[in-house]
């Protein structure tokens, strides 16, 4: 019988609950060389991924993470504070000259017009990569809270929180 009242239970509840799958947008960060050194080796672009946590009231959060090992070594957090987290990682030897800048150019299939809160930079052998809250408003006039800041096998992870 308890058997039963499980399997009963579990299908009630996916039926009445079901998952509703999170979207998962690509973020394509533009990479701009710097007009000292326009003949280096650079990526055009580095791409990270970013998706919506489940709804909650009165806010949301933003999880992102970028997967970089075509770039670069394993990362380590080199500093953050409360409105910013900086990940540095020593660039692959095929991009170790590269002396570059970039942020966010498009966001899922839109070509990106805001603030860049992610950003990147190419220099003395080491990409950088920032997240930072800096300048950003929420739809009340407060500044996004960064509420993860880690490394998953080398690479990258965060969370980002508003109100709305």
């Amino acid at each position: 019988m308890s058997k039963n009242f499980i399997l009963i239970l579990g299908t009630l509840v996916c039926t009445v609950c079901p998952i509703i799958p999170v979207q998962a947008d690509q973020v394509e960060l533009g990479v701009f060389k710097s007009v000292d050194t326009p003949n280096v080796n650079c990526p055009q672009k580095v791409i990270v991924t970013e998706n919506r946590a489940p709804y909650y009231e009165g806010g949301y959060t933003i999880n992102g993470h970028g997967k970089l090992s075509s770039l670069a070594e394993a990362f380590t957090i080199l500093s953050f504070d409360h409105f910013s987290v900086t990940w540095v990682a020593n660039l692959k030897p095929t991009f170790q000259k590269c002396v570059a800048s970039g942020g966010i150019i498009k966001y899922g299939d839109e070509i990106y017009k805001s603030h860049s809160y992610l950003r990147v930079r190419f220099n003395g052998g080491k990409v950088y990569l920032i997240l930072d809250m800096t300048a950003n408003k929420d739809a009340n006039g407060f500044t996004p809270s960064i509420t993860k800041k880690s490394i998953s096998t080398g690479n990258p992870i965060w969370s980002w929180s508003g109100t709305d």
